[in-house]
């Protein structure tokens, strides 16, 4: 018994050492860095398992559409959204009736030119015609709180996570619903 205790006692303090000497050790060469972002820029790059989130402002879009957008805020503030997360009207966030759930769009007012980067964590906008609800600050950021509506592009990048199958298999391509039903009649 004492010599089983003294044996584990042994293996701690080898696995406590080979612990304390991993983290004395200098950084990885070969690991990714990270640049800040201009405190300008609304867009938040995350790394994830050293792989960069999709960089809307360098990438070409995966999915384009136009049309109107519309915004929600503060009576959705607080509640659950269809990716699972509290609805935050603070944050650059979007609803779409079929983008995957946590996948980056740029919004771009055509009046204006004025765009903004967001991450799709809702379903919706339920009104006919409107193509993308988005939250009070991202509508804040196209200048879009008193007008309540705009039209706009919506340009879809791919997850915000590169891990995130889910939100990947979202833009496999589907075949055109309108399209079919149209080669039917």
């Amino acid at each position: 018994m004492i010599s089983m205790r003294i044996h584990l006692t042994g293996i701690w303090m080898a696995v406590a050492a080979c612990l304390l000497a991993a983290c004395s050790q200098t950084a990885d060469r070969n690991a990714v860095t990270m640049a800040p972002l201009p405190a300008a820029s609304p867009v938040h790059v995350v790394a994830v398992a050293g792989s960069p989130a999709p960089d809307p402002l360098t990438q070409a879009p995966r999915h384009s559409e136009t049309g109107l957008a519309s915004w929600y805020g503060e009576r959705f503030h607080g509640r659950l959204t269809a990716s699972g997360e509290v609805y935050d009207m603070h944050a650059l966030t979007a609803a779409h009736p079929e983008l995957p759930l946590r996948s980056l769009a740029r919004v771009t007012r055509l009046d204006t030119g004025a765009s903004v980067v967001v991450r799709i964590n809702d379903r919706g906008p339920f009104v006919e015609g409107r193509i993308v609800d988005l939250s009070r600050a991202a509508a804040r950021m196209l200048n879009l709180i008193e007008d309540g509506l705009a039209e706009v592009r919506v340009e879809a990048f791919g997850p915000a996570d590169p891990l995130d199958r889910a939100a990947l298999s979202g833009f496999v391509p589907r075949r055109n619903t309108a399209s079919a039903r149209g080669a039917a009649n």
